[in-house]
């Protein structure tokens, strides 16, 4: 690996990976910024109080928002950029590298427009200039990273001696990282938990208990395996940290901005108010449209994507949904034998 890496986002996720672990692993780690005043306040003050507030940046971690500065002359660019802005920023950073690089995608979602994974977005725009374009999922809040708190998380890439080696990248004391070649699977996993995340945090937000959560969580990883299986992963990608150990930390955590947006909702405010209260994006939302239509145009079983697309964008009533949901016709549990090869 070359001791240059850079991180294109400045959010919370980039900058924990900057700070805590790609700084342990290269001599210098570029961090951009969209804007210039971010970058400098991050130099003056070593830490990023806007989206990771109490975490102090090591010295080989410099902020610009030049991005030409950023990745010429890295062998390694990790992208942490909402899925609904990604695309437009690879069609920068195409022209500006020299030679091939490895790309690795952290950010959890679709596109909005083509209902694309992201790494699918990435190989488009920069492919011919990949060395190897991988993916970084697992339950992993910026927040913990961030302080060091024991983590676990996956790489995944279709060349097998990539994953390896990026491995390598992210491996840290505090950061232990697994290899999985079903880069479908782990994408799908980051991306369809936020919508059950959401859920979640709707049920708690109307007062529902420890019970009503378990429910949508185990049976929202049979509807993420269902549409999983349709679009080619591996069911076993699920049973992971991928799939249901993301599931679990972004459910029930006070970190997770996708269970706090679906609290807001269960208490009473609407998508646009939650989404226009924060400078965080809510990716959940976006996952629900592409998984409902995904799931429409596959003939693919998913209730509780059903219900939260309509609370979310036909204004139903959260319980009016729930009731619906919970007086679908009788199942037998492994009826749809999710995980069966």
């Amino acid at each position: 690996m070359s001791n240059k890496a850079a991180v294109i986002g400045a959010g919370s996720w980039g900058t924990a990976l900057a700070a805590r672990v790609l700084s342990r692993n290269f001599e210098q780690v570029t961090l951009w910024c969209r804007r210039q005043q971010l970058a400098n306040a991050i130099n003056l003050e070593r830490s990023n109080k806007e989206y990771l507030p109490g975490v102090m940046l090591p010295s080989n971690v410099r902020a610009t928002s030049d991005l030409r500065s950023a990745v010429q002359g890295k062998d390694l660019l990790v992208f942490s950029i909402p899925s609904a802005h990604l695309r437009g920023v690879l069609k920068q950073v195409a022209p500006l590298l020299a030679k091939p690089a490895d790309l690795v995608n952290t950010a959890k979602g679709f596109e909005p427009d083509t209902l694309q994974r992201l790494s699918v977005v990435i190989a488009e725009e920069i492919g011919g200039k990949a060395r190897a374009i991988a993916v970084l999922s697992g339950p992993n809040h910026a927040e913990e990273v961030g302080r060091d708190m024991p983590s676990a998380s996956v790489i995944s890439s279709e060349d097998a001696e990539a994953a390896i080696r990026l491995q390598d990248a992210f491996f840290t004391s505090n950061f232990r990282v697994y290899t999985n070649m079903d880069i479908v699977g782990v994408e799908l996993g980051g991306a369809l938990k936020n919508i059950i995340a959401l859920a979640a945090g709707i049920a708690d937000g109307m007062g529902f208990g420890d019970n009503t959560k378990a429910m949508l969580m185990t049976r929202g990883l049979g509807e993420m395996v269902r549409l999983g299986r349709a679009l080619g992963a591996d069911p076993r990608t699920f049973s992971g940290l991928a799939g249901i150990g993301d599931l679990i930390a972004t459910c029930t955590s006070k970190h997770s901005r996708n269970w706090n947006a679906g609290y807001k909702i269960g208490q009473g405010q609407k998508l646009q108010e939650v989404t226009g209260g924060t400078h965080m994006v809510i990716e959940g939302a976006f996952a629900t449209q592409a998984a409902y239509k995904m799931k429409s145009k596959l003939g693919v079983d998913m209730p509780i994507t059903d219900a939260l697309y309509r609370v979310l964008f036909a204004d139903e009533d959260p319980r009016t949904a729930m009731n619906e949901m919970m007086n679908r016709v009788r199942k037998h549990e492994y009826e749809d034998l999710a995980f069966a090869n």
